[in-house]
């Protein structure tokens, strides 16, 4: 197995080949989705935007690189010599509709200028719909800060339906209580963009996600995936 790290000064010298490139590795699902892949044998660039704060992500295996996920230019930078990209970025420090629109409007245009044709993005569980055409933010009741936040990740998804028909894309959407600490089962259920159980194990949703990502049987649409 060909390994690489970098202290991530520039992080985008020349392309990176593995298996995957992780955009917000350094979060809990990023890094949950980092450990599944090693775990299955692949090899995987994690993208963050400060290694020096993640160094602990450079193992065998893990090219770690810097990336703004809201730069069309860093994304093309980072991501040629990858077969697909896996997107679980979140900031608390931009508004949620300006990040994911940033960050998406980034993404697609930059996985694009760099040749890659899959992405798997993981949602936000407001967004999956209690009734057709009613999304959990839209339900009487739902706090309006949350409802900003979610309505980020609606955009996003927007976005993506917009995006060119040859970016194989899909949001990869889990319930709202994730449970961090539960250790894997390899067991869950996947549904259309409705809510579809009330939790997963974190390590469960890093197994489905990789699934996905090779065995590939879902395009172009929003998923969700529960216990």
């Amino acid at each position: 197995m060909n390994t690489t790290s970098t202290d991530g000064t520039d992080g985008t010298t020349g392309p990176h080949r593995a298996d995957l490139i992780v955009y917000g590795a350094g979060g809990q699902v990023g890094r949950a989705l980092v450990t599944e892949a090693l775990r299955r044998g692949l090899t995987v660039t994690a993208a963050v935007r400060d290694p020096r704060r993640h160094a602990d992500l450079a193992r065998p295996g893990v090219t770690l690189l810097r990336c703004d996920v809201t730069d069309p230019a860093a994304v093309a930078a980072t991501a040629p010599g990858h077969p697909a990209a896996i997107s679980s970025v979140y900031t608390p420090d931009t508004p949620s509709a300006e990040f994911y629109r940033a960050a998406t409007t980034a993404l697609v245009t930059g996985l694009d200028r760099a040749g890659v044709r899959r992405l798997l993005h993981i949602g936000v569980a407001t967004t999956l719909q209690t009734t057709p055409g009613t999304a959990v933010h839209d339900t009487p009741g739902f706090p309006d800060a949350h409802r900003a936040f979610s309505l980020g990740h609606t955009a996003a998804l927007d976005l993506l339906h917009a995006s060119p028909a040859h970016l194989d894309w899909v949001v990869v959407t889990p319930p709202m209580d994730l449970d961090r600490t539960a250790p894997a089962t390899g067991h869950y259920r996947v549904g259309g963009p409705h809510v579809l159980g009330p939790r997963i194990a974190q390590a469960d949703l890093a197994i489905a996600v990789i699934d996905e990502l090779t065995t590939p049987t879902h395009h172009r649409q929003q998923i969700a995936v529960a216990a």
